[in-house]
């Protein structure tokens, strides 16, 4: 399994990492350049900045000069029009008049009448010229040598003025109408000849150029000839760099997913073994380079916004420091393929994955997070004033808008809260938080434990103690020992009374055969099951009932029957746990306070010797029927938990020195 996701993730990684271009030389406008003298290898032209074309562009709006055209058909109609009106009007006008005031009107209309529609697709300047096309001649002529529809009727009535009335009463207005007209498919072809026209450079820079020297500050010339040589040098990789550039992120990409695999194969091999933690860990270690690398891509946001912190907080949650760490620097290796600025970046980061390490050790209160965003917001500022006043020196020209960006992350990481239930869903793992919320004796089921078998919660309630206390001092997980010590004997809720603790006087196993009372007390193993599979526990708390106590027997239950049937071949599975022995650390510190505490219930004198021979004997039984043999206790973290839950015992039954003469 852990092939096939090494596997899977180069692939994906490598498919979504960037490969236009191989400049990656950092420059700021104002900003000292950092680096060596930068010498030209190719020549390029220095291109245009796109404020410059824009500019260039817009000025050769304004002074472009537009194309109307004269329709003669409209000529035609108005001359007709003004005939036909003028002589239903006039009957007895003369056919010299009516030829004479034809004649004007076609000499106007030969000029050029506009209408107010067309003269708005103009400025109103009448100094402004337009290219006035007539039999696909184009002439130049100011706007203001055109006559409108009014201009043409009030320069017909000046002109003939004894026939002013007959123009009146003809109505001569109506007919005139304009017969210039925009060419909209002449002007825009136009526009588009001027705007390819438009020169992209303004100056050349040849090979061995010096373009900037170490020191100097970037101005916006030099900021051009950069822009220039980056757009160039990208623009010119070709098929056989583009494939060097995939060897090379097929080959990076390959080195980190497998080093990161191999540090859980030497340090958590029981990682790899777990397929939901190996799903996390991958599913992280491609969640965030593919965003970064679309928010660069598209420009959605700075990656400095994104919450990569988030990454190694869940894995310190639901792992260790160590991995979480690992992981962290990983991801931040694999992000900075695709930016521009990774020196930055990866410092930064580095930073980020040690203040969540060193602020945050579990999360089971909201200000514990709140506390934790807060100083890895202020280590990334820190960090970044000091690498800008490393570089420029000059606290007045701080970088203001990439301290927003770090400080938006920061609000971003209270979202781990909620975001951890979601992971915990998603790959069946279970946070401290979770384990703080099901420690709560006052949720359903424990208080029904509570109630229905008050015995078996207070026993419950006192291995929790043990536990959580061997846990601290061996260095195990001390919250997971405690709620798992409080469901571990859940199932003893179907049948309260045939179990000791809960008992008050009347042994209901006296009525009953040796077998019938084991498959009762042992078959609170599997009720204890299904209630957690009903009231939807965790996995993780489910593996505490299915192992507190082991494959062992149910000891007392086996002697009576061996004793009442000394002749008969008794089958030792009718008397044995159907779990399976502790594979955990707080599984069998669990199991060894189980017994211990159970049993010091029993005993008839409560001295330290007593106390510490009790609990002694009780983890050697255990240890030599191999009950821990899956689990990775070690012979110090034994030594520990016996010391730890004598002192314990010790103190709950308050035990003391008896003096010489002492009685009680």
């Amino acid at each position: 399994m852990g092939i096939v996701l090494v596997v899977m993730s180069i692939t994906i990684l490598v498919r979504f990492l960037p490969r236009e271009g191989t400049f990656t030389l950092q420059f700021d406008l104002g900003k000292p350049w950092k680096y060596s003298s930068l010498i030209a290898d190719f020549d390029f032209p220095i291109f245009k900045s796109d404020k410059e074309i824009d500019a260039e562009r817009d000025s050769m709006v304004r002074t472009h000069i537009p194309y109307f055209n004269i329709n003669g058909d409209v000529t035609k109609m108005v001359l007709s029009r003004f005939k036909d009106n003028i002589t239903d009007s006039v009957p007895d006008i003369s056919g010299a008049e009516l030829d004479m005031l034809t004649s004007q009107i076609q000499q106007m209309y030969e000029k050029g009448v506009i209408d107010d529609v067309e003269l708005a697709k103009v400025r109103n300047d009448s100094d402004s010229f337009i290219r006035l096309v007539v039999d696909n001649h184009a002439t130049t002529i100011r706007v203001g040598e055109l006559l409108t529809q009014r201009e043409a009727y009030e320069k017909l009535l000046n002109d003939n003025s004894q026939q002013r009335l007959m123009l009146q009463r003809c109505n001569a207005y109506e007919c005139l109408l304009g017969n210039v007209s925009y060419d909209d498919e002449k002007n825009k072809l136009d526009m588009e000849d001027a705007t390819t026209a438009i020169p992209v450079a303004n100056g050349v820079v040849l090979k061995g150029q010096k373009i900037i020297d170490r020191g100097e500050i970037v101005d916006q010339n030099t900021y051009n000839i950069l822009t220039s040589y980056e757009k160039e040098m990208n623009r010119t990789n070709d098929s056989e760099q583009t494939r060097g550039i995939l060897y090379g992120q097929i080959l990076f990409v390959s080195v980190m997913v497998i080093i990161f695999f191999y540090y859980l194969f030497l340090f958590r091999m029981d990682y790899i073994e777990d397929i939901k933690s190996m799903l996390m860990l991958f599913v992280l270690l491609l969640i965030y380079p593919i965003f970064c690398y679309l928010c660069v891509r598209y420009q959605w946001l700075s990656v400095y916004v994104i919450p990569f912190a988030i990454c190694p907080i869940f894995v310190r949650l639901f792992m260790d420091s160590r991995t979480a760490f690992f992981t962290h620097f990983i991801i931040t290796l694999l992000c900075a393929c695709s930016l521009r600025y990774p020196y930055e970046f990866i410092i930064v980061q580095s930073v980020v994955g040690f203040g969540v390490i060193a602020s945050l050790r579990d999360l089971s209160s909201r200000w514990q997070l709140i506390k934790s965003a807060l100083i890895i917001t202020l280590a990334s500022c820190i960090t970044y004033l000091a690498m800008e006043l490393m570089q420029d020196g000059d606290i007045d020209n701080l970088e203001t808008r990439m301290y927003i960006n770090l400080c938006l992350n920061g609000i971003l990481l209270l979202f781990a809260y909620p975001l951890m239930w979601c992971v915990e869903k998603i790959f069946g793992l279970t946070s401290n938080v979770t384990l703080v919320e099901l420690s709560n004796t006052n949720n359903d089921l424990l208080r029904q434990l509570s109630e229905v078998a008050p015995g078996t919660f207070q026993h419950s309630i006192q291995v929790g103690n043990l536990a959580a206390d061997v846990a601290s001092r061996i260095k195990a997980k001390p919250q997971l020992c405690r709620t798992g010590a409080l469901y571990h004997d859940i199932g003893k809720m179907e049948n309260p009374a045939f179990f000791v603790e809960n008992q008050s006087g009347m042994n209901p196993h006296n009525t009953l055969s040796p077998m019938e009372s084991a498959r009762i007390v042992i078959s609170h193993v599997t009720d204890g099951l299904k209630l957690a599979e009903k009231n939807s526990l965790p996995q993780i708390i489910k593996e505490f009932i299915q192992t507190h106590h082991g494959q062992g027997k149910c000891g007392y239950f086996y002697a009576e029957y061996k004793k009442e049937h000394p002749d008969e071949d008794v089958d030792a599975l009718a008397f044995t746990y159907p779990g399976r022995n502790p594979f955990t650390r707080e599984q069998a510190i669990v199991m060894m306070a189980d017994t211990c505490e159970a049993a010091s219930r029993s005993m008839t004198e409560y001295t330290e010797k007593s106390i510490s021979e009790l609990v002694n004997r009780l983890i050697d039984q255990q240890m030599e029927a191999g009950y821990f043999r899956d689990c990775p206790l070690t012979f110090r973290d034994m030594t520990i938990a016996k010391t730890v839950m004598a002192e314990k015992l010790k103190t709950i039954y308050h035990t003391r020195i008896k003096y010489p003469g002492q009685t009680n």
